[in-house]
């Protein structure tokens, strides 16, 4: 499994996705630095951040706009990796050789999955470091909510970032169901707009409930998505 999710990356050209994740790294990096500390979301008049209720703490940002960004990355790399090798039938050539279907399209998912999740993990890292080094300089316009020093907050980055990465399985069996790459596509903004939208005072995003459902939701959709392929035609 290890040697075909290595050849998924060398076949999809990873290269091309770690730059677009550096760029977004950094990106995300300078802007929420700037949330913090230079005031652009405050409000001309209080010279408070102009934030949606339970978003006046800095991690509701960082999870907002990394969760954002690498949804909707997932969802284009599951997109390119697969839906895509359906409609082009290079999923054809890959289909003739000596493993099974479901083998092939199961690493396929890893090899978007590990690449997504250890991506987003390091990105949210990176930002959590920019911002405890800029408080000791200056003060943040956002209360900061977390500590680097305590291991619950690791534990709490990666269970975070694995489900919502395991979120872009959904968008994924959408897309095949629909034999379309921009449906999967579509769908991960949709889902971000479930997961993420305020309605008033109420968001998904604080829900308790909500990331062990979609954790089992993905998984379910993620079985369904290998469950006949050994048998269902190509596109």
């Amino acid at each position: 499994m290890v040697k075909l999710i290595r050849l998924e990356w060398k076949k999809n050209n990873i290269g091309r996705y770690i730059r677009a994740a550096v760029l977004v790294a950094a990106a995300l990096s300078l802007f929420i630095y700037a949330l913090a500390f230079f005031g652009i979301a405050n409000d001309p008049v209080t010279g408070v951040p102009d934030a949606a209720p339970g978003n006046e703490v800095i991690s509701s940002s960082v999870e907002l706009f990394t969760g954002m960004a690498f949804l909707i990355l997932t969802g284009v790399m599951l997109s390119s990796f697969i839906v895509s090798a359906y409609k082009n039938k290079t999923m054809n050539l890959m289909f003739t050789y000596p493993i099974g279907r479901r083998r092939i399209l199961a690493s396929q998912m890893l090899a978007v999955w590990i690449f997504n999740c250890g991506a987003l993990i390091l990105t949210k890292l990176l930002i959590y470091g920019c911002l405890l080094i800029g408080s000791h300089f200056m003060t943040s316009s956002f209360v900061l909510d977390f500590n680097m020093a305590d291991a619950w907050f690791y534990i709490q980055l990666i269970l975070k970032s694995a489900v919502i990465v395991s979120m872009g399985f959904i968008a994924l069996y959408i897309g095949l169901a629909m034999h379309s790459s921009k449906a999967a596509v579509v769908a991960s903004f949709l889902l971000i707009l479930l997961t993420q939208a305020n309605i008033g005072d109420f968001t998904m995003a604080d829900s308790a409930v909500l990331p062990a459902a979609l954790t089992a939701v993905s998984l379910i959709f993620a079985v369904l998505s290998v469950w006949n392929v050994e048998k269902k035609d190509l596109m």
